[in-house]
């Protein structure tokens, strides 16, 4: 065969939101999964929607659809130019579900040796077996790779039965357990395209022929950032407008409640002079409009950031950027180079408004800290999104109360609040006699509150707080906010579309006998996405086939 595919990276998936729905309901309507992903989605035509679901029902006719896809993947990048720098070939896919006929003629070719599904953002198993089951359908002759945070989280959580049984239902031939696993991907390729077996390779789980799999010794990756940029030039030809990037491997912190160091390894970060040069690399492409800084933590170490900063003014850098932040360690300066850097906002993981619940959390923050650095954000016009943890052991109704005064005070644009999720490689875990937790995941109770508590909490913060506005998190993150606003609508309107697409769903917390958006919701969802703005005019057309003559509203240039 010529023009082989040495391997064939898939991105995310996002998945059809009416399957997942479907998958997540079947958990019960009441179990905390659901009760959580119900304060995200409205059912409109007897179908469940999230709000970029809605947006793009409403808005057929605009240049792109609200997606995941939108943003260029970090993981995609990352991977490719690691392979190209090490003699393999790559190919891609970017979004599952948006280039599923583009996969499919890849995959027909059967021209492709090994493909590898990146697994970063999953927390359950349904986007890994759509997508396997999908290339199985199609292609029998490449080998399938999975790697990522699901894998690791599954080895250290389940035994060898469980994992057996898992990796069997997926259907990969081989599983990475490492925290990075890139060069382990490399070795992989290698022994496959040259015929010798895996049993030597660390760090992974491959089939065997009796329908097991074995593994071998997990020996820790330690691949440098700073040696391994993403050269941009491979992907120039089909980056669009959005760019998810990296400055930094795992957290410098240890928040009892996140399992990312754990997963990630040693917290490393790339220097300025390489960041730099990726920037460069960057605007050549002359599509890209917006960075994501997805380091859990931009602005720690402080002074590397604000170097940063600097050499992004300096440069002239023409991107629109936002980022994770921790917004305790802002200062004037800081804040002041953000702003001239171009930064549209930011991302506050707060998680409560009790100096008490923020020491059990082991957040290295207290509430005084963040009440300065949200003022002196917002002062400089930076948007602030803050996102909240409600039930973490110690939790009472007392806490929380001190939470939605936070929210309300502190002049927070925007916020979302969840129900802890209770993981075993949390640093929590190992503290769960103390605080007698049982359970896990979202089904969990502790000496001062349990599960279905914290749900109905979470609940009731949604239907009382004014004084900011809640974010419906699933399908609907913190990137789509400034893709909005980079289509030319304004944060009022944004605002207001958001406002009235959680007048919906208060409808239903409200009366749980409602299953269906109501037209006085529906119509102010509409007039909140009609634009005024000089770069588009809004055609309002009526749309066929509907007995509620639903309103399509057309963009054009």
């Amino acid at each position: 065969m010529s023009n082989i595919v040495d391997c064939l990276i898939i991105g995310h998936n996002e998945m059809d939101f009416v399957e997942y729905e479907k998958n997540i309901r079947k958990m019960g309507k009441d179990s905390g999964a659901y009760r959580d992903l119900n304060l995200s989605f409205i059912c409109h035509n007897n179908i469940p929607h999230h709000a970029s679901g809605i947006f793009n029902l409403l808005c057929k006719n605009s240049k792109t659809s609200l997606s995941h896809g939108e943003s260029f993947s970090a993981a995609i990048a990352y991977l490719g130019t690691y392979l190209y720098r090490r003699g393999f070939t790559f190919d891609y896919i970017n979004s599952f579900q948006d280039e599923k006929d583009v996969l499919a003629e890849k995959l027909k070719k059967e021209n492709i040796l090994t493909i590898a599904i990146t697994t970063t953002l999953y927390v359950s198993v349904f986007p890994i077996l759509e997508i396997v089951d999908f290339i199985k359908r199609r292609n029998r002759s490449a080998k399938i790779i999975v790697g990522g945070p699901f894998v690791s989280t599954q080895v250290r959580n389940v035994n060898a039965v469980t994992s057996t049984y898992l990796f069997n239902s997926i259907g990969a031939d081989v599983y990475v357990n490492s925290s990075q696993g890139e060069a382990t991907l490399v070795k992989i390729i290698d022994a496959l395209k040259n015929e010798r077996p895996l049993n030597r390779i660390s760090n992974i789980y491959y089939k065997t022929e009796n329908r097991s799999y074995t593994s071998t010794p997990v020996i820790r990756e330690n691949n440098r950032l700073s040696e391994n940029m993403v050269d941009w030039s491979l992907f120039s030809h089909r980056v669009g407008e959005y760019v998810v990037l990296r400055t930094s491997i795992s957290c410098p912190f240890s928040c009892a409640f996140c399992g990312f160091p754990e997963h990630a390894g040693k917290y490393q970060t790339a220097n300025v002079k390489a960041i730099e040069e990726e920037l460069d690399s960057l605007g050549t492409i002359e599509s890209v409009k917006s960075i994501y800084f997805i380091d859990d933590t931009f602005n720690v170490p402080m002074n590397r950031f604000k170097e940063i900063l600097r050499m992004m003014i300096k440069n002239k850098t023409k991107f629109k950027w936002h980022s994770n932040f921790r917004c305790q360690f802002a200062d004037r300066e800081m804040v002041d180079l953000m702003k001239a850097s171009g930064c549209e906002g930011v991302f506050l993981g707060i998680e409560s408004g009790n100096d008490q619940i923020l020491k059990n959390m082991n957040k290295s923050a207290n509430i005084e800290k963040y009440l300065e650095g949200i003022a002196m954000l917002k002062e400089a016009g930076i948007i602030t999104y803050g996102s909240f943890i409600i039930g973490f052991p110690g939790e009472t109704s007392e806490t929380l109360q001190d939470t939605v005064r936070f929210i309300e005070e502190s002049g927070v644009d925007l916020y979302r609040a969840q129900l802890w999720y209770c993981e075993p490689i949390t640093p929590i875990w190992k503290m769960r006699e103390k605080y007698k937790i049982t359970g896990s995941n979202f089904e969990w109770a502790h000496a001062t509150m349990d599960a279905k508590t914290a749900a109905n909490l979470v609940e009731e913060m949604f239907l009382s707080i004014k004084n900011s506005l809640w974010v419906p998190q699933y399908g609907f993150d913190f990137c789509n906010l400034f893709h909005l606003t980079n289509r030319g609508i304004d944060w009022g309107k944004i605002k207001n579309f958001i406002r009235s697409f959680n007048e919906g769903i208060k409808d239903k917390l409200i009366n749980p006998s409602v299953t269906e958006v109501s037209a006085e919701v529906m119509n102010r969802i509409k007039n909140a996405l009609i634009l005024d703005d000089s770069h588009y005019s809004a055609i309002m057309t009526d749309k066929p086939g509907e007995e509620d003559d639903d309103l399509i509203i057309d963009f054009e240039l």
